[in-house]
Parts: structure tokens; sequence; C-alpha cells
């Protein structure tokens, strides 16, 4: 390995340990997944019910390009390319994946059964880095939010800020 290569990976992994978010696109749009990084990869939980969603593509085998961002500034730090593997369940690296997991899971309701519940409804991925793309883009690369059944409240009547300021001067 070379000392560039060297420094690429370090990058990738100080990055991603310290990054509470990464972006990950396989054939679609990419989404952002809460994961942790174990031995090497960075490990992802979704696709069951109350759990995160995943994005199309994820298989085992697949490539699927990781982006991470800082955790203080949400801009872009460091992008690079994954090969998804899939852990079967109850596999010693499927556990030990598992435990770390479990620490970060913010609002779990059910903290004592999650990982049974993983292990039968959810799917836990390993992202193994296979090289750091360190060129960021020039331009922007904002994107479509994607489709949400979730709604924003409706427009302010118009007469609100007059009856708002009758109720002030009372």
């Amino acid at each position: 390995m070379t000392d560039d290569s060297l420094l690429a990976r370090a990058l990738v992994e100080e990055a991603t340990k310290k990054s509470g978010l990464v972006w990950v696109r396989s054939d679609g749009p990419a989404r952002a997944l809460w994961h942790v990084w174990h031995e090497g990869a960075a490990y992802v939980v979704g696709g069951g019910p109350g759990e995160q969603p995943l994005p199309s593509g994820l298989a085992d085998g697949a490539v699927a390009e990781v982006t991470v961002r800082s955790k203080d500034k949400g801009g872009r730090v460091v992008a690079w390319t994954a090969v998804v593997s899939e852990p079967a369940p109850g596999s010693e690296e499927w556990r030990a994946a598992v435990d770390e997991l479990k620490g970060k899971r913010l609002n779990a309701p059910d903290a004592q059964t999650m990982p049974e519940r993983w292990a039968r409804e959810c799917r836990v991925l390993r992202l193994t880095p296979r090289e750091a793309v360190t060129d960021l883009p020039t331009g922007s690369l904002a994107a479509v939010p994607l489709p949400t059944p979730a709604t924003t409240r409706d427009p302010v009547p118009a007469a609100l800020p007059k009856l708002l300021r009758r109720r002030r001067a009372r």
C-alpha cells in the first residue's frame, strides 16, 4: 500500500467513525443512514418495521457510494465506494455488529428484544471501504426530496396577523 492509500483509508475511517450519518446510494437516490464503525467497516441496520429504510440495490456483493458528512457543519468530508455484504443473522460477525448497533439505536421501543426482532424482520449490512474518492464536486449536488406521506401545515390564514395584533393590544 502506498502512503496515499493509507492516508485515504485513515480519512475514511476517522470521518465515518465521527459522523452521525452517512449518505448511501446504490441503484436509486441516496439515503441518510445512522451507522456504527466496527472492525474496518460501517454497519447499518434497517429495512424492517420501525427502522430506517435502506436504499434500493443494497444486496450482498453490490457496490454502494458512501458520502460522509461533518457532524458539526453537515458538509461533505469524504466519499468512498463500499462493497456491501450481509452477515447471516446469528453468526459471530452479525452478533458483534448488532452489539455495537444496539448501543447507538436511539428511542428503541423494545431495547431488550431488539436483536431478535432485527434477526427476524430487518437487515444488517456491512459496508466495507473499497476506495476513497477524494475529488469533491465543484457544483451543487442538491437533489429533489424523496416522496413522503408527511405533510406540512396549511398556509397561515390571511386574517391571523390582524387577530394577533388585536390580542396583543388588549
